[in-house]
């Protein structure tokens, strides 16, 4: 077995893809390209949980505020605020407001490249602007512009880990080592054996 194959990301259907019944189109595009489910549980976390889930990452904080603040400026915009940290206590405090409006899905996928490819599936973080293919290019209207308007989190259906340390923590924040499973699927065998033994009887 491949050493790519044990990678793992964590992803979160938010609580507007519960609400809109795509949990089982979200998981059909993971399992279609191969990755395996390993961890699964629905949850209405409380709001110091999801504080926490955003700022595992010590830089988050400074890092999102400068972002925010460039894209502001690249869209000929003014940005609310200077400081970066100001900006993201507010988008902070929306996130907290999202996630804990209703249930989420709370899931761990496993298989080579799986940071990556479920970033590649589940598109960019606004809906306008991901590419049609994507799930939130596909399934959501919603826009940086939209949000801000009403002072809200964007409404993108979807969390997924950035990088593979991203992952690992975030795995580790939202499961307990007994509730991931080790298991083999049968489709493995055509994704990572070498040569592709025993298929023929």
């Amino acid at each position: 077995m491949s050493k790519f194959s044990k990678e793992r990301t964590l992803v979160i259907v938010k609580p507007d893809g519960v609400q809109r019944s795509l949990i089982g189109e979200i998981i059909g595009r993971f399992e279609k390209v191969g990755l395996k489910l390993v961890g699964l549980k629905i949850t209405v976390p409380t709001e110091d949980h999801v504080e926490k889930h955003y700022t595992l990452d010590p830089s988050w904080r400074q890092v999102t505020g400068e972002k925010t603040i460039e894209s502001y400026r690249k869209n000929g915009k003014t940005p609310p605020s200077e400081d970066p940290q100001e900006i993201t206590a507010v988008i902070l405090e929306n996130l907290k407001k999202y996630l804990t409006s209703g249930p989420s899905i709370v899931m761990v996928w496993q298989g080579a490249h799986s940071v990556g490819l479920v970033r590649k599936i589940v598109g960019g973080t606004e809906p306008l602007s991901s590419d049609v293919g994507t799930i939130r290019g596909d399934y959501v209207m919603d826009s940086y512009e939209m949000s801000d308007t009403d002072d809200r989190a964007i409404r993108n259906l979807i969390h997924a880990s950035g990088s593979v340390d991203e992952a690992n923590n975030e795995i580790n924040h939202w499961f307990s080592g007994d509730e991931l499973v080790d298991y083999r699927l049968v489709g493995e065998q055509i994704l990572y054996d070498v040569n592709l033994d025993g298929i023929l009887e």
